[in-house]
């Protein structure tokens, strides 16, 4: 189930929405410049939960190296602008483009900003606690986005949302409440995070399964704290009049 559009209008141009696109856009051929360089510079940046329980790890030739203050801190910020791949950075960046824009206008420019980082930081803290021995690496945007989508739920939980359905060799396209497509979406990372805990934890790549389930139950909880009250949706919502 892939969406491709909502059908909610925004009020206003969603600045932050679309400056955060562009900076991790930037950032990622960025990464395409650095060539050889690009893995020290990911190891430099990424998240790597191992950091954040050990003050140290010793190399095969007995040498230690310590983790500072600041390879603890800095990557839980830069982390969300890194992406591994083109497949990795578009999924991100379509996501965040369908669904951010009408989170904005409920909460406003700044207050938005605030809420997307402060999903991201959620996400990189629930992967860390749950992979406290992966010495791998982890980059993107989705914990932060997850905690978008998370919000959109809860303010737009009954708007349609246009998504591809692959069956078999065909493609259809339909509508559906956003309630079943991002629901549908949580089921499944919360499917797939509860298997991941059964892999060896050193071992693990890949997706970051519990990014998303944290970045998406912050998103949840805390919408309402950021929203602004002001402002009423753009169409009449049920659960908004409900709940609002």
């Amino acid at each position: 189930m892939i969406p491709i559009k909502d059908d909610i209008p925004s009020r206003s141009y969603p600045i932050v929405n679309v400056t955060l696109i562009v900076i991790n856009v930037i950032v990622f051929f960025f990464e395409l410049s650095l060539g050889e360089n690009l893995e020290s510079f990911i190891r430099t940046f990424a998240v790597i939960p191992v950091k954040y329980f050990y003050s140290g790890i010793r190399l095969e030739d007995g040498s230690v190296i310590l983790f500072s203050l600041e390879e603890r801190i800095i990557p839980l910020f830069t982390s969300m602008f890194l992406h591994g791949g083109w497949l990795h950075l578009i999924g991100n960046m379509l996501y965040l483009w369908i669904f951010g824009d009408n989170v904005e206008d409920r909460m406003g420019h700044f207050r938005y900003f605030l809420f997307y980082i402060l999903c991201g930081l959620a996400a990189a803290g629930a992967h860390i606690i749950t992979n406290p021995e992966s010495e791998v690496p982890t980059v993107g945007a989705s914990g932060a986005i997850s905690g978008v989508l998370g919000a959109y739920m809860m303010l737009y939980p009954f708007a349609r949302v246009i998504v591809v359905i692959p069956i078999l060799f065909f493609w259809d396209v339909i509508k559906l409440p956003a309630l079943i497509v991002l629901g549908f979406w949580f089921v499944t990372q919360l499917f797939q995070g509860t298997l991941s805990l059964a892999i060896e934890t050193s071992a693990k790549g890949g997706v970051a399964w519990w990014a998303h389930i944290g970045g998406f139950v912050f998103g949840m909880i805390f919408v309402h704290l950021f929203k602004k009250k002001s402002r009423k949706p753009t169409y009449r919502d049920l659960w908004w009049e409900r709940y609002s």
